[in-house]
Formats: C-alpha cells, structure tokens, sequence
C-alpha cells in the first residue's frame, strides 16, 4: 500500500516538470528569453517570504507560499493564457478546471484533494492570503516589464488602463505596495515603456474626386 502511494507521487513530481517547458509573455529581466511557469512560480514563492511585511493582517505564509507554487501546474494542461488575450481567457477557467482534475487526480486521494484544494482557493480569491498571493503574482510581470524597458507591454501595445484594470487586485491584496505600484506606472509612462492610453491603428482615407 505504501509502495502505490509513493508510486503516485514520484509519478506527479515527474509530471510536474513539464511546467518548465511552459513559456510565459514575460522576458526575463535580462531580456534574453521568456520566463516559464516554473520560474515564475519560484519567484512568486521567495517574493512572498521577502514581502510579507506588506501584507495584511491574517495573511498565513506558508499558506501563501503554497498557493504560488501550486497555482500554474494546471497549465501543463491549459497553457499559459496571455493575460490580455481577451479570446483566450473565455475558455481558460474551463480548460483550467479539467487540467486540475487529471494532475491532482494522480495524487493519492487525500493529497490530491489537498492540492486542488489550495489551487481552488487561489482561484476564488475568497480569502485574505489568497488575496495577497494574487497580488505578488501581478506585481512580478510589473517588475519584469519595467526592467526590460516596455517588454511586453511593448510587443503588444499595452496601455496604462489595460494594466491597472490588470494590477488593481494589489489594491486589496497588499495595499502598502499600491502607492508603490502607481508610482512604478507613472515612472514607465514617464519614460515610454508604456502606451499612456490605447494607440489605435491608422485609418487610410481616400479622398473623393
């Protein structure tokens, strides 16, 4: 009995290390290439630990710490989905929801509850720690984007309302960091690496003889 739980588990730490071969919109700071998901659920992790301070009362950390880890391995299943892709976020809770049955499904019963309970959390932003685990998890792209001067934002032609609507969980997630946040948007305006509002393609006109 021990020997088919230990099975199930070898076998998800394995299947789980296809969440490095997901490729992220998000370069590197260093430009060179796009994050994947694993990297990027690192650096969420090890942002909890160093932000906490910032962190509203009744925040659990290793409960954060958990969820960010835990909350994009149902992309091995659904992929990245573009946060601005409008047509791809319509059916990304769906795929979402199937990927988390199969990969927490591989688990022994109890721990596979555990996981998709956590991940479900996340997902519902009912709760104060879930709440700042989303926070950090909008923040790190903000980060990324301005040290790559525009990145994405600029691939994309991203303006500063799309990312507010995108960065505004901060706002009640961990509200200390949000004068931080405005300020950072206004610095990459200042400096153009972000669209000041939406940039909307050229019309040609003929004229009537």
């Amino acid at each position: 009995m021990q020997t088919d739980r230990l099975a199930q588990q070898i076998q998800f730490i394995i299947e789980i290390d296809k969440l490095k071969s997901i490729l992220r919109q998000t370069l590197l700071v260093d430009g060179s290439r796009r994050e994947n998901s694993a990297e990027h659920s690192w650096h969420l992790a090890l942002m909890a630990v160093l932000l906490i301070e910032y962190a509203p009362a009744g925040v659990d950390l290793l409960s954060a710490i958990k969820m960010l880890l835990i909350h994009d391995l149902v992309e091995i299943d659904a992929g990245d989905t573009f946060c601005y892709d409008l047509q791809g976020n319509e059916t990304k809770a769906e795929r979402e929801v199937q990927a988390a049955n199969r990969l927490f499904g591989m688990l022994p019963s109890e721990q596979g509850a555990e996981l998709k309970q956590i991940w479900h959390e996340f997902e519902s932003q009912e709760t104060v720690t879930a709440k700042f685990a989303a926070a950090l998890d909008r923040l790190q792209p903000v980060l990324h984007n301005q040290q790559t001067k525009g990145g994405t934002w600029q691939l994309h032609n991203i303006n500063r309302e799309q990312v507010e609507r995108r960065v505004k969980p901060i706002e009640t997630g961990a509200p200390e960091l949000w004068t931080f946040v405005q300020k950072l948007l206004d610095d990459c305006v200042a400096a153009g690496y972000l669209n000041p509002q939406e940039i909307l393609p050229s019309v040609e006109t003929t004229s009537v003889m």
